[in-house]
């Protein structure tokens, strides 16, 4: 089963037909964002003349069987006092960021393989069929009970992958398709991890340089190489011993932040930096004075001040109480899973090595292109060792005759780099590309008015882009 959400077109007497869309992750869900009102994200004359449609991909979020690496309640009570007395024996050594040693390297493997085998043990067989090429003949299901003879389709980052394999399967189904902040399906598993850490060492770059317009006093340091050099420092107090942080922290019970966490808030961040260099730049400088709870709290910020509002605002009307109580009532939404299905997707989409061997021997390129980002993304691919295999390997896109695609980027995508989305429109049959000149994880819906203008008038009037178009 899979959820599927719908916010009809504003101006129903001029609808075109249904737009579906996927978020990206892999791992988020698509109904959900829906619901919570990701459509706004859209231009108005695209939301008047489609109604916007999204769903949960398999094994993701709402989706029945789901996907899980972690044991039922039960099974995990059972399971308190090992795991607690194994936390404990963990908390004395911290992984660094580029495992150099053999103990460091055997202990990255054992970890991933543990990994690996807790995801297959709880996730059952649906782990074996999460892979993008299913879920793109789920997207021409849902296409055919949207009643459309033709999809009209916008993939914002993982997305992109989904409307790649789904024009190759069904290339004369596709009405329109965007696809921004785009994967390169032609890159290996190596080619990949360094592509993206290249892009997100750039973009803490550009931070370093570029904090002061954005981010204004909170900017932890004076000149960019006093940023630099508090992150760096931070990378590297951490791989000693995990940074401080509060007892009510969602770290604490592993005794702080390690490199890694530091290493992937701060990666994070870099996604919206008009939302998140701000708050970055405070969570920073107070690390740096010994206290890591915001840098560990960034991801929950928006959901925190959501909820403090809530708390604090004063008795409602009988209309407000009532609206309270329906959503008292209303059901629990889905587990979060974004993190089991980003790496089982990852994993069965991209062959990996079965031997150490070779990880062992992307680390110094990985470190030569991207630093500690490419050497932590190396590591991390290891959980992919041991995991089943997938039917797909890189390969140049094959959707002869598909109409033409459009695909958008960003010069400054910290996690998909505007070289694979140029790579990615001249690999598609006619492909065509929009580039937005700026910071951040894609263009639609925060790229400003040039880019929605393009964007809308092709999925609306199937309107090219010109060669070399640039926002």
């Amino acid at each position: 089963m899979l959820p599927v959400a719908r916010a009809a077109a504003t101006g129903p007497g001029r609808r075109i037909g249904s737009l579906v869309y996927n978020p990206g992750g892999p791992g988020a869900g698509g109904a959900g964002s829906l619901e919570e009102g990701m459509d706004e994200s859209f231009g108005a004359a695209v939301r008047a003349r489609f109604d916007i449609v999204s769903f949960d991909p398999r094994g993701v979020g709402g989706s029945v069987p789901a996907l899980t690496c972690e044991p039922a309640e039960a099974e995990a009570e059972a399971e308190g006092a090992e795991a607690e007395e194994t936390s404990e024996e963990a908390s004395d050594a911290v992984a660094p960021l580029y495992p150099r040693t053999e103990a460091d390297r055997s202990a990255a493997a054992s970890g991933a393989r543990t990994a690996a085998e807790d995801c297959e043990e709880h996730s059952g067989p649906i782990l074996r069929h999460v892979g993008t090429e299913d879920a793109a003949r789920d997207l021409d299901v849902l296409r055919a009970a949207l009643g459309e003879r033709e999809l009209t389709y916008l993939g914002w980052s993982y997305g992109t992958s989904l409307g790649t394999s789904y024009a190759e399967q069904f290339p004369r189904r596709v009405r329109a398709m965007v696809l921004d902040g785009a994967i390169d399906p032609s890159l290996d598993w190596r080619q990949r991890v360094i592509s993206q850490s290249a892009g997100f060492r750039r973009s803490v770059d550009d931070y370093a340089e570029q904090c002061a317009e954005i981010a204004g006093d909170s900017c932890p340091g004076v000149s960019p190489q006093e940023i630099r050099a508090l992150i760096e420092r931070l990378y590297q107090r951490a791989e000693r011993e995990p940074l401080p942080v509060a007892e009510d922290s969602t770290y604490a019970e592993y005794g702080g932040m390690d490199a890694t966490a530091v290493l992937d808030a701060v990666s994070m961040a870099m996604y919206t930096p008009e939302d998140q260099w701000e708050p970055l730049s405070e969570a920073l400088r107070e690390a740096d004075q010994g206290d890591a709870t915001k840098l560990g709290a960034l991801d929950d910020e928006e959901e925190t001040e959501e909820e403090t509002e809530e708390g604090t605002e004063d008795p409602g009307t009988a209309e407000e109480e009532q609206k309270e109580q329906e959503e008292d009532e209303a059901p629990e939404p889905p587990a979060d899973n974004s993190g089991a299905a980003l790496t089982a997707v990852n994993c069965l989409d991209v062959p990996h090595p079965r031997s150490l061997r070779p990880y062992w021997d992307a680390l110094a390129p990985a470190d030569q292109a991207a630093g500690v980002y490419g050497t932590a993304g190396v590591t991390a691919e290891l959980t992919c060792r041991d995991w089943p295999s997938g039917g797909r390997s890189p390969h140049r896109v094959d959707a002869e005759g598909v109409p033409p695609v459009l695909v958008v980027g960003t010069t400054g995508d910290p996690a998909t780099p505007y070289e694979e989305s140029v790579s990615l429109a001249e690999q598609f049959p006619q492909g065509m590309l929009l580039t937005y000149e700026g910071l951040g994880h894609t263009a639609y819906g925060r790229g400003g008015a040039c880019v929605t203008a393009k964007v809308d008038a092709y999925l609306v009037k199937r309107e090219r882009v010109r060669p070399g178009a640039t926002c």
